[in-house]
């Protein structure tokens, strides 16, 4: 439960402010938008908004720091996240969307990509499941989205099977957090805390997370 920056690789020190039930969206945000790009973000937030799911981008606020911060800081803070490609988009856009996916996996994070139909998957990703935007998206899509929140319960489980590592059995129930916004895994995850000890670095991440404040959104029944 201990992150480090992508900057520096020193501790990250700065608290995070946790968004439950938020996908990142990765794509491309300004400039010529390629064909076929909003119509799949439109189809796509109307699938998080069934599912009572906030959507978050690099341009949903502005801080006046770093912008790589602003990305880290985004992906410390979801449970998942959400690429869309399609055929002509820059590479340089791509690449960093590439990249933010690669920061999603080594932190735990859910994510999937949307693409076009006649874009092709770079070889790196070639074994990563993907989502093509045809007839089948919205089954897919819901498939997707329903899997991601069966993790709660699955990250609930783990968490009480690790009862001997309580850093480790909390970041579960972080993770369950995050992903339903219910605030008993939060409960869970204080009274771990309260019965053990903790070095001073996952202290200080186990108190950001248990002390934050709660997201107002209702649960899915």
């Amino acid at each position: 439960m201990i992150f480090y920056s992508p900057i520096n690789r020193e501790v990250h020190t700065d608290p995070i402010k946790y968004k439950p039930r938020t996908c990142f969206i990765m794509t491309q945000l300004g400039g010529e938008i390629p064909e076929h790009l909003n119509e799949i973000r439109q189809e796509l937030s109307k699938h998080l908004e069934k599912y009572i799911v906030s959507e978050v981008d690099a341009t949903s606020f502005v801080t006046g720091g770093d912008f790589m911060v602003k990305i880290w800081d985004i992906i410390l803070s979801v449970p998942f996240g959400i690429a869309i490609i399609t055929e002509g988009m820059k590479e340089s856009t791509l690449s960093n969307i590439f990249y933010e996916i690669g920061l999603l996996n080594s932190l735990g994070k859910e994510s999937i990509i949307i693409k076009s139909k006649d874009y092709n998957i770079p070889s790196d990703f070639i074994r990563t499941e993907y989502i093509e935007f045809d007839s089948h998206f919205s089954k897919k899509i819901d498939k997707f989205l329903n899997n991601v929140f069966e993790l709660a319960d699955h990250f609930d489980l783990m968490s009480d099977l690790l009862e001997k590592n309580p850093v480790l059995s909390i970041d579960y129930l972080r993770r369950a957090y995050l992903i339903s916004n219910d605030s008993s895994f939060k409960e869970k995850a204080k009274i771990i805390f309260e019965e053990n000890t903790f070095d001073s670095q996952s202290n200080f991440f186990i108190k950001n997370f248990i002390n934050m404040k709660e997201k107002r959104t209702p649960a899915v029944s």
